[in-house]
């Protein structure tokens, strides 16, 4: 069926035609209400009650604009919704200072409290790949909600400005205005570099070696091979539990004394367009199990952030092996 004779049926009430016409939007969907909300389960929420409120009223959908273009308008607003019930989501830093000792790492934080890791294929073209960094989305959970809605409708999607009003049903001069603070307050928050320049910067091959040493150092259990990779002021951060670390003394000490009290696997994979690695920790029945997502940040070719997901929820949705085979 073409798209017209889809949307005739649609309207008519029939469902499957309906899930073909929105099924290619969905994983943009997804990416963008993770953008709004800094979380996966939050973002698969929100795309779940976009979709739903969709179908109630395309009978109502006359196609004055694209069907992206409404479908937008619908999961914006719904994630808008979502974020006036709930908190922004933080980083490690956010939530409170350094750790300085081990023995200690502090209660789980649960709850709707970390910003989460998207993993990707890593084949997303460039401009989306910037726009899931985890810097970038962390730092939109900082501004209010109709502020990240206007910066990623503007400045990720591209829409004009008039576009943007009408979809929120403001004018275009507050939206330019929004757009001004929300980029300042971004730009105060982000690295000046993106990791998408920085890889570009060191080239595939140097990236891929960067890769290749840290696996190797962590399977050995050889913290100072690790160290070499790191910056001077590298932090190490592990959601959803308080503790985290920064610089060589505090890295080391934790690596050294909580990290390798058991022999670990990683898998590289890609996670908010970024270099990242599924970590596998022996059990005591000497299985390797999935113990949690590692994401990289790489500044002037060393690691200046290993960031750890710990949260079993928060990898649910990566559909990541639970065990290795091996």
């Amino acid at each position: 069926m073409s798209e017209t004779d889809l949307l005739t049926a649609a309207r008519s009430g029939d469902e499957t035609a309906f899930e073909q016409l929105v099924a290619a939007h969905r994983r943009d969907l997804l990416a963008h209400c993770y953008r709004m909300l800094g979380s996966v389960q939050d973002a698969e929420d929100a795309v779940q009650e976009s979709l739903l409120n969709a179908w109630r009223a395309f009978d109502r959908f006359e196609g004055r604009s694209s069907l992206r273009t409404w479908l937008y308008r619908i999961s914006t607003n719904a994630c808008i919704r979502l974020s006036s019930k709930r908190g922004p989501r933080l980083l490690s830093p956010d939530h409170g200072p350094a750790y300085t000792q081990t023995a200690d790492l502090g209660e789980i934080v649960t709850g709707p409290v970390w910003v989460e890791p998207w993993l990707d294929s890593g084949s997303d073209p460039l401009a989306h790949r910037e726009s899931v960094e985890l810097a970038f989305v962390a730092a939109l959970q900082h501004l209010p909600a109709t502020q990240r809605a206007v910066l990623i409708l503007r400045e990720v999607l591209e829409y004009s400005a008039a576009e943007v009003a009408e979809l929120l049903d403001t004018t275009p001069a507050s939206v330019n205005s929004a757009l001004q603070r929300a980029r300042k307050a971004v730009d105060e928050r982000v690295p000046p570099v993106s990791q998408q320049a920085e890889a570009a910067a060191l080239g595939a091959t140097a990236q891929r070696e960067l890769v290749e040493a840290l696996v190797t150092a962590w399977h050995q259990a050889d913290v100072d091979a690790l160290l070499e990779l790191l910056t001077e002021d590298a932090k190490f951060t592990m959601p959803p539990l308080p503790a985290w670390f920064e610089g060589h003394a505090g890295v080391r000490a934790f690596m050294t004394e909580r990290v390798f009290a058991e022999p670990w696997r990683l898998r590289p994979i890609e996670a908010n367009g970024q270099p990242a690695f599924a970590c596998y920790m022996r059990d005591p029945a000497g299985r390797f199990s999935l113990s949690s997502v590692l994401v990289v940040s790489i500044r002037d070719g060393r690691i200046s952030w290993l960031a750890a997901f710990l949260d079993p929820a928060a990898l649910a949705p990566s559909g990541l092996p639970k065990e290795l085979a091996d």
